[in-house]
């Protein structure tokens, strides 16, 4: 394992569903701020933020910020006035992601990392423009979807227990086959992209309509499951704000 920062730019280079009642979903945490916007279609010492030494505060957990971009949401994660972009939504999304990182109290000269948790457009289709804004960032993906993202920029391909900007990448494969979840350790949280959904107030694992392996996508619901966080942000849905792990636990034990 080995920590990925800001300024590295290595390149390395489906059906069923499970379903559960959610006992506790809202639309963002105690320390956290959501950002409305118009609706729009469907790696081991932490990073050092641009060089140098780790900050003192890269032990420290993120507060997290949502873009709800409609049907899909991104997610700004941020600690000592440096953040993390988490999916860039569909194509024109840089402006909802804006107004959240506004309302973080940051702005696009904060951002050092963009992670993509998996190919799709409705969660990289802004890729290319948030980068723009976000000059200084590096762009982050699983290295089996690096192909299928559509970008002019470097990705850096990132996998299991490597870490980004202090937080650990969890290889969750199945809805596409390079599929990464993002877990701050410190914090209790799990951005878990289309691994995991809430979508009408129930939780459940990956939609079977856009999963390349059903049965990879059962076996990555399970290994969330074994993991604890209080927290979990979810792509489609409503994030889960308090006993997450145990209810994704239990969702994996219902198979």
């Amino acid at each position: 394992m080995f920590d990925v920062t800001r300024r590295t730019f290595l390149v390395r280079a489906g059906q069923g569903s499970l379903a559960l009642a959610v006992l506790t979903v809202a639309g963002c945490g105690p320390s956290a701020l959501a950002s409305a916007a118009p609706g729009a279609e469907e790696p081991s010492t932490p990073g050092d933020g641009g060089g140098g030494a780790p900050p003192a505060s890269s032990g420290a957990a993120v507060a997290w910020h949502r873009a709800n971009l409609g049907y899909v949401s991104a997610y700004i994660l941020a600690r000592a006035g440096e953040a993390a972009v988490v999916d860039t939504g569909v194509e024109h999304s840089e402006g909802a992601i804006g107004q959240a990182l506004s309302a973080a109290g940051l702005g696009w000269d904060a951002v050092g990392h963009v992670i993509l948790t998996h190919r799709h457009r409705d969660h990289a289709g802004s890729i290319d423009a948030v980068l723009a804004a976000a000059k200084d960032a590096a762009a982050y993906a699983g290295a089996a979807d690096i192909p299928a993202i559509s970008t002019t920029q470097p990705l850096v391909a990132v996998g299991d227990g490597e870490t980004v900007f202090g937080l650990r990448i969890v290889a969750t494969p199945g809805h596409t086959m390079g599929h990464i979840a993002v877990l701050d350790e410190v914090g209790g949280l799990l951005v878990a992209g289309d691994a995991l959904r809430t979508v009408g107030g129930t939780l459940s694992g990956s939609n079977p309509d856009f999963t390349d392996d059903v049965a990879e996508a059962k076996a990555s619901v399970a290994k969330l499951g074994e993991l604890r966080y209080e927290t979990l942000l979810v792509g489609h849905g409503e994030p889960i704000l308090t006993g997450a792990s145990a209810q994704v636990a239990a969702l994996a034990a219902a198979g």
